[in-house]
């Protein structure tokens, strides 16, 4: 199949409709943040310390990053269509490990399994690049992460609700009809769109080195994961915010979580309007600075006696607005490194990604207390948006060098 080909609807010999990729990659986002605001009650359940729970968000993560390093290679290997549906039939088995667990302990270990639906937002990325040539991926990317910017913006606040009426496990119950619905969307529209390497496996994993040694495949990363870690932290941290020291409940906490979800969808739209013609580097610069700004401002208001929850969640936005301009780009010019290996590239640099995101998610709800307030979340947050303004001004540094 050549990228050219033209998109039949529900038809698996063309490649797939530009929703059936906006609903692979929101599962995964779904997935990761729509049961936090039952974290406190599950924490409560399983009779555990909160901090043992906060790690659900951490470890997922954490398996995602190591997945996204076996998926790119494998993607390239034996195509995309194979490795989207074996990922969706193992998140609904590990879904439902997660409504049946007795323990903590067990919750979290299919909760780690749940982070096989990684393979959608990974690869979806991928197929946007088998399907458009470079000027056209970021601005594709960014339509495809508009549309997939509604789950999380409306998820924590469905996730409140469902919690609030029916428990925390009514949450994950929904998360398995939606898994069976997209299996069977992807089993009938998902056609192949990459041609299948002869290269083994350990070959493809040969490739990576070629990747690790661009400078620019390392600045698009890193501007990438600076910026997503500062809303990753902000995941990690801001349950903790919202119930013991904003005391919100559950139904609050969900609605507060959709500014941030809110501000990256209009992101998501400024990338896919205005990325082929201001150019993916100034775009995410320009997002970078929202985010920092943003945060400092916050942090100010604070310094100075005016902060409260309002000023808290409402400025999460300006990270949501700066990662939604930023992570089409970086994630379209680190693809543009090796177009040959674009499975690869996602996959390495979704593992970079979402690694640090763990870190940066276990690190702020570990510094998090009554008594320190936001203040720890807040810095975090901050040091992630300067790095990621540095890495992708070394980026446009370096391309100015070898333009002279």
């Amino acid at each position: 199949m050549t990228p050219n080909t033209a998109v039949r609807y529900l038809d698996r010999t063309t490649p797939p409709h530009i929703s059936t990729l906006i609903l692979l990659a929101s599962l995964p986002a779904l997935s990761m943040n729509m049961f936090l605001p039952s974290l406190p009650a599950m924490a409560e359940y399983f009779a555990v310390d909160y901090r043992l729970m906060q790690l659900s968000v951490a470890l997922y993560l954490g398996v995602s990053a190591i997945l996204q390093l076996m998926i790119g290679p494998l993607s390239d290997r034996f195509g995309r269509r194979p490795l989207i549906l074996a990922g969706g039939a193992l998140f609904l088995l590990a879904t439902l490990g997660c409504i049946w667990a007795p323990t903590a302990e067990i919750f979290l270990a299919f909760r780690m399994a749940q982070a096989v639906i990684a393979t959608g937002m990974a690869i979806s990325r991928a197929v946007v690049r088998d399907m458009v040539p470079d000027a056209q991926a970021a601005s594709m990317i960014g339509y495809v992460t508009m549309g997939m910017s509604l789950a999380p913006m409306l998820g924590p606040l469905l996730g409140g609700v469902l919690d609030s009426y029916f428990g925390w496990h009514s949450v994950f119950w929904l998360l398995f009809v939606l898994g069976v619905a997209l299996f069977v969307l992807s089993w009938y529209d998902l056609g192949e769109t990459s041609a299948t390497t002869n290269r083994s496996f350990a070959e493809q994993f040969r490739q990576y080195p070629e990747l690790l040694m661009s400078r620019r495949f390392w600045g698009y990363c890193l501007s990438a994961t600076f910026a997503s870690g500062a809303f990753f932290a902000y995941l990690g941290g801001a349950p903790f915010v919202g119930k013991e020291i904003f005391h919100m409940n559950a139904i609050w906490l969900g609605l507060s979580f959709g500014a941030v979800s809110f501000g990256y969808m209009m992101g998501n739209f400024l990338s896919g309007r205005f990325s082929t013609r201001i150019g993916i580097n100034r775009m995410i610069l320009f997002g970078c600075i929202i985010a920092a700004v943003g945060i400092s401002i916050s942090m100010a208001l604070f310094y100075l006696g005016l902060g409260n929850a309002i000023t808290f969640f409402a400025f999460m936005s300006t990270v949501g607005l700066g990662n939604g301009m930023t992570l089409p780009n970086a994630s379209a010019g680190m693809l543009s490194v090796r177009p040959d290996l674009a499975g690869s590239a996602s996959g390495l640099g979704g593992a970079i990604l979402i690694g640090g995101g763990a870190g940066l998610s276990a690190f702020s709800g570990s510094r998090l207390s009554v008594d320190s307030g936001v203040y720890p979340l807040l810095w975090i947050m901050i040091a992630c948006s300067v790095l990621a303004i540095l890495a992708i001004l070394f980026v446009m540094h370096r391309e100015r060098q070898l333009s002279m």
